[in-house]
């Protein structure tokens, strides 16, 4: 049995597809993903549910959706993975393997790319970065934010998908693969444009495509992208990039070692 979050909410059995009842079922099931192996408190489900306005009958609708839970996992014919959804004072725990969760694997290879990084592996740590992208199918719980939620969990998940994003490209970058790289760059800048890190591979992409100009724009268009919207001058490393560049500063230029 596998499970999938990084977009809309899935559960299949041998590749196949398992209803996942209503809206609410789906959620509680999506919150109980999120926190894996962990006690979830009723009173916290019913909060991330209702956003802290449960109505009387919130804790039997819970049990309700718990019992149809329980039914789906039951379907599991994978002997390997025995996914169960105990009642665990104060409210109820999901026994899974994380390796079964599309979040885990992803966050896995994440962590791997970048030690493949530090490790001074840039081809390998693209590759694994990558990997870990792939697994994304759209927003995250895309089909509960379609309905109105907004939990801070799924936030910060998504920032978790942009970081990787960044740390993919720098590995790219680090392999001299610039020219491929800058149509997504252009895109990714464009979408957000207060993400100073972007810009900055942008600009070295760019600069080491010969666009010099390209390059100087981009830092200019930053720039006013964050006074107007932060009051913020770009940090040091995008004015240091930025004085390089115009510079022709040869510390920038395509590294000599490339995979």
């Amino acid at each position: 049995m596998r499970f999938s979050v990084l977009g809309s909410t899935e559960v299949t059995d041998d590749d196949t597809p398992l209803e996942l009842g209503g809206i609410r079922q789906r959620a509680i099931l999506g919150y109980l993903l999120l926190n894996a192996n962990k006690v979830v408190a009723t009173s916290q489900l019913l909060h991330a549910i209702w956003e802290g306005n449960p109505p009387p009958t919130a804790r039997k609708m819970v049990q309700n959706a718990v019992s149809a839970i329980r039914r789906t996992l039951a379907a599991n014919t994978d002997p390997t993975t025995t996914p169960t959804l105990h009642t665990h004072p104060p409210g109820y725990q999901l026994r899974v393997d994380t390796e079964t969760i599309d979040l885990h694997r992803f966050r896995r290879l994440v962590r791997e790319g970048r030690h493949a990084t530090t490790n001074g592996n840039p081809t390998h740590a693209a590759d694994l970065l990558h990997q870990g992208l792939a697994l994304w199918r759209g927003r995250a719980l895309a089909d509960l934010v379609e309905t109105g939620i907004t939990w801070s969990e799924i936030t910060a998940i998504e920032d978790e998908r942009l970081s990787a994003i960044e740390d993919r490209l720098e590995a790219e970058l680090a392999c001299g693969r610039h020219r491929e790289i800058t149509p997504e760059l252009e895109i990714l800048t464009a979408t957000e444009p207060l993400r100073e890190r972007l810009c900055h591979q942008f600009m070295l992409a760019l600069y080491r495509s010969g666009r010099q100009v390209d390059a100087l724009r981009v830092y200019r268009r930053t720039r006013e992208a964050l006074i107007d919207g932060l009051g913020l001058e770009p940090g040091r490393s995008l004015q240091e990039l930025q004085h390089r560049i115009l510079e022709h500063d040869t510390k920038i230029q395509v590294p000599a070692l490339v995979g």
